[in-house]
């Protein structure tokens, strides 16, 4: 069997579970997702696994070792709106291709290896992220159960029409004795690798990130009499920070930094704007850089807007600090990827912030053309899979050695 066109061939099929026609659009709890449960249950138990769904939805597929230890391996397997194939679902059909390996070849480790198949990390439905891993890890509460998608259905609700139980919600977390480490393969969804020229790289870290609602709020005047030296437009002061936030984060390696909603009111082509709202998001590696430059750039924003006497109303939205790979599991990802291993940070949240409160992590991604995700483009090569393959299933190996 070849195992990495399996694989390609598995994420094509799962596109088709959708719930928009001619799209990829896959929430939490929904249809599409009943239907891409089926075949990958389906591919689970070929893979030599007994298969389960807890009450959230996740499906976990176990594959039994000689000894009492468990090594986690997984992804997501929900969707954003008009997604691309391989955004989560790459991870777990690579994971399944691995124990397939084993399987095939009639192979026990001395640990067991369980593939987890998270229902929700994107947070399209009920926009609350990492339902899943958070329900692993004991981090799912009653807030969340309460929270309502477009139609009014609670989550709560949701998960009782997907068949389970949300009285308890805590029978998911993880309770076993800690396992050996949990370890993702992703597509990098950054242009590193292919600037690079290489299919593989192992992560060192998933950046820690704040995000922040800014509104500067000026005074709408009629665009034609108001002179220039007596406005105070909103959108003038907001244009100075959006290009400082540029600068500031060009200045400083590993970081980024994007304003990635901005609304302009009235927003009428004869009136000076009164009013702008905008969002802020960085991120870095670095917690100490990250939280730096927030407080450069928030201050810059209070200093443009009383120098143009306009307000400025600054509200933290999330912040979530950084999150190191294990030395161990990111040395023995590289040992197993041998010759021109190379290290690489991720940008982008992932399960395996919130599987690190429950065990050591390690993550592995795959190049993809342009470095293009969330994106119908999303786009890998079945050799840089068939490579990742063989670095998951010679980790494996050299953590059975230990």
């Amino acid at each position: 069997m070849n195992l990495a066109q399996t694989v390609m061939d598995r994420c094509d099929e799962l596109a088709t579970c959708s719930e928009e026609e001619g799209r990829l659009t896959r929430p939490f709890a929904s249809d599409s997702m009943r239907r891409a449960h089926k075949h990958v249950r389906k591919w689970m138990r070929q893979a030599g696994m007994t298969v389960t769904r807890d009450n959230v939805g996740n499906l976990r597929g176990r594959y039994e070792g000689s000894g009492t230890r468990t090594l986690l391996l997984g992804s997501h397997l929900d969707s954003v709106r008009d997604a691309g194939k391989y955004d989560g679902p790459l991870g777990v059909m690579v994971a399944i291709a691995a124990v397939q390996k084993l399987h095939d070849a009639g192979e026990r480790l001395p640990f067991a290896l369980e593939v987890l198949a998270f229902a929700d990390e994107e947070g399209l439905r009920f926009g609350s992220t990492y339902l899943g891993s958070r329900s692993v890890a004991g981090r799912l509460g009653e807030d969340d159960l309460r929270r309502t998608d477009g139609d009014g259905v609670t989550m709560a609700e949701a998960i009782r029409r997907f068949g389970g139980d949300p009285t308890t919600i805590a029978d998911d977390r993880w309770s076993g004795e800690r396992p050996l480490g949990y370890v993702e393969v992703h597509i990098e969804q950054g242009p590193v690798l292919e600037k690079l020229g290489l299919p593989v790289g192992v992560v060192s870290a998933i950046a820690g990130q704040s995000r922040f609602e800014i509104t500067f709020t000026g005074e709408a005047g009629h665009a034609g009499t108001v002179p220039m030296g007596h406005r105070r437009d909103a959108l003038v002061v907001a244009s100075w920070f959006v290009d400082g936030v540029r600068a500031r984060a060009e200045g400083t390696e590993g970081m980024v930094a994007t304003v990635g909603r901005l609304e302009v009111r009235p927003g009428a082509a004869n009136v000076i704007p009164g009013e702008v709202f905008l969002t802020l998001d960085v991120r870095s590696a670095h917690d100490e850089d990250r939280r730096l430059a927030c407080d450069e750039l928030l201050g810059f924003a209070s200093k443009i807007a009383e120098h143009k006497k306009v307000g400025v109303a600054i509200n933290p939205v999330s912040e979530r600090a950084a999150v190191a790979c294990s030395p161990s599991i990111t040395g023995l990802l590289r040992q197993a990827r041998g010759e021109g291993a190379v290290e690489v940070p991720s940008g982008a949240g992932h399960d395996a912030v919130y599987m690190s409160e429950i065990t050591d992590i390690g993550m592995l991604f795959v190049r993809c053309k342009g470095g293009i995700s969330h994106n119908p483009a999303e786009s890998v090569e079945t050799e840089d899979v068939a490579v990742a393959i063989d670095v998951l299933g010679r980790f494996m190996e050299l953590l059975a050695r230990e």
